[in-house]
C-alpha cells in the first residue's frame, strides 16, 4: 500500500528500532496498527464516520452485495474500522441483503480497545422503522454485545416486544414511524457510544447527509467498472446545496484507492 495524501496531523509509523518503517509512499503491506492509527478517530464526540465503497461507475454495489467490487486490502480496511468503533450503525435492509452477523472480537485489537476504555467488540445498532427482521439471526440470537434497534415512536408494539425477547435493545429514536438520524446519534452517544461508524446502505447514508450528522465518510474506489442500474453510495432526496468535505488522507494498493474524508 501507498500513501499518495499524507495525513498532516499524524506522524509516521516507527520500527521497533526508532527508525521510520518505510518512507512514505512506499508500496508495502501496513501493519494493523499502522492502519488503526491511520484511521484514528478525532478527539471530538461524538464522531460518525461512514465507510462505503465504490466502483468507478458509480456502483455501491453488484447483483445486491458489496463483495465483488471490494478487495482484501479494503476488508482488512473495513475491520479495522469497526475495531476502532464504538458501534456500527446500519440499515435493515442491509441487514437482510448481505447477511448481516454481529462483530467479534479480535485478538489483534484487544489491548488497545482496553486500553481505551470499549468493550471486546462494538455493538451493532440497526436503523429500522418496520423492525421487520429475522431475530433468529446470529445478529440477534448470539451476539457477543447486545445488538441494538433504532426505531420511531410508532414502531408495532409487537414488533417491539419480538426484538426484546431476542435480547436486542430497543431504542426509541424519532416520532412516527421513522427514525431521526439526529437523535440516533444522540441516543447512542448516551449509552456511551461516542466513535459511530456507518456501513450504510445508500439509503441510511443519504439520510445521513441530509440531516448534517456525517463527520466522515471513508471511501474506498474501486477499480472496477459494474454498468446496471446498482445504488450509488448515498440515496435518497438530493440536499440543496453539495457538501464540501476535505481530504484527510489517500491510500493506493492495486488500482484501489481508499480515501478518507472529513467535514471541514
Amino acid at each position: 500500500m501507498r500513501r499518495l495524501f499524507p495525513v498532516t496531523d499524524e506522524t509516521p509509523a516507527q520500527a521497533s528500532d526508532g527508525g521510520e518503517r518505510g518512507a512514505a509512499g512506499a508500496d508495502r503491506e501496513w501493519s494493523l496498527a499502522e492502519l488503526a492509527a491511520a484511521y484514528a478517530y478525532p478527539a471530538k464526540r461524538p464522531w460518525l464516520r461512514g465507510n462505503m465503497v465504490s466502483s468507478l461507475d458509480g456502483a455501491a454495489q453488484h447483483d445486491g452485495h458489496s463483495q465483488p467490487i471490494s478487495s482484501a486490502t479494503d476488508m482488512r480496511i473495513f475491520g479495522t474500522l469497526r475495531a476502532l468503533a464504538d458501534v456500527v450503525v446500519v440499515g435493515a435492509e442491509t441487514v437482510r441483503q448481505e447477511g448481516y452477523r454481529p462483530a467479534r472480537a479480535r485478538a489483534e485489537f484487544a489491548a488497545a480497545r482496553e486500553a481505551t476504555g470499549q468493550g471486546p467488540a462494538p455493538a451493532i445498532a440497526v436503523v429500522t422503522a418496520s423492525l421487520d427482521l429475522d431475530f433468529s439471526l446470529p445478529l440477534f440470537a448470539s451476539p457477543l454485545v447486545p445488538t441494538l434497534i433504532l426505531t420511531g415512536a410508532a414502531a408495532a408494539p409487537e414488533r417491539v416486544a419480538a426484538a426484546e425477547k431476542a435480547g436486542a435493545r430497543v431504542l426509541v429514536a424519532g416520532e412516527g414511524m421513522g427514525v431521526d438520524p439526529e437523535r440516533a446519534v444522540r441516543a447512542l452517544a448516551g449509552l456511551g457510544h461516542h466513535r459511530l461508524l456507518t456501513e450504510g446502505g445508500p439509503r441510511l447514508l443519504g439520510q445521513l447527509i441530509a440531516a448534517e450528522v456525517l463527520d466522515e465518510l471513508c471511501l474506498t474506489l474501486s477499480p472496477t467498472l459494474t454498468a446496471g442500474n446498482a445504488q450509488r453510495v448515498a440515496g435518497g432526496p438530493s440536499v440543496a446545496v453539495p457538501r464540501r468535505f476535505e481530504l484527510v488522507s489517500l491510500l493506493e494498493e492495486d488500482g484501489f484507492l481508499f480515501g478518507r474524508y472529513r467535514r471541514p
